[in-house]
């Protein structure tokens, strides 16, 4: 990569401590394509501390692989069981600092941001999102697993939204 230009790189997050979505974009002559995808998947025989530190390492290693200047995460909107809303809430937490260690920009999105942005409606369907996906990135098959299709919506939520956050 020529050090004078700069690849506008954006990993997206699906957060989760059982199951973290990833997915990373970029811009090629105005358009955005996929880079890579997939989850961060942590043992539930594990201990939770040590699937938070797992997290936090695998994280730092996707960072340096595609080395984004940008990370979009998407925000906890509602959880119906709190035991699992306050353990996804401390993964957040661990990309958030990871992410900010690594001296990326972060921006946060709540799902119906993300559906809206996408899809031009706050309760679309799962599957309207990843459609929407599909033909943005050009992807021709399904993305599996779903977290890493969660993800790139986040990814392409954060690049569609980068001239406005960047005013603010």
């Amino acid at each position: 990569m020529n050090k004078t230009t700069k690849k506008e790189i954006i990993l997206g997050i699906d957060p989760g401590y059982g199951r973290t979505g990833w997915g990373v974009i970029e811009k090629i002559k105005n358009e955005w394509a996929v880079v890579a995808y997939g989850c961060i998947e942590t043992s539930v025989k594990d201990p939770f501390v040590d699937r938070l530190v797992e997290l936090y390492n695998e994280l730092q290693k996707l960072i340096k692989k595609y080395e984004p200047a940008r990370v979009g995460i998407e925000d906890l909107f509602f959880a119906k069981n709190v035991k699992t809303a306050m353990k996804v809430g401390q993964a957040r937490g661990v990309i958030i600092l990871t992410c900010m260690q690594a001296g990326l920009i972060v921006n946060e999105f709540t799902p119906l941001q993300v559906k809206q942005a996408l899809t031009g409606y706050g309760r679309a369907e799962k599957s309207q999102v990843e459609k929407m996906v599909q033909m943005i990135l050009k992807i021709k098959t399904k993305i599996n697993p779903d977290d890493a299709a969660d993800a790139l919506a986040v990814a392409i939520t954060t690049g569609a939204s980068m001239t406005f956050l960047d005013k603010t």
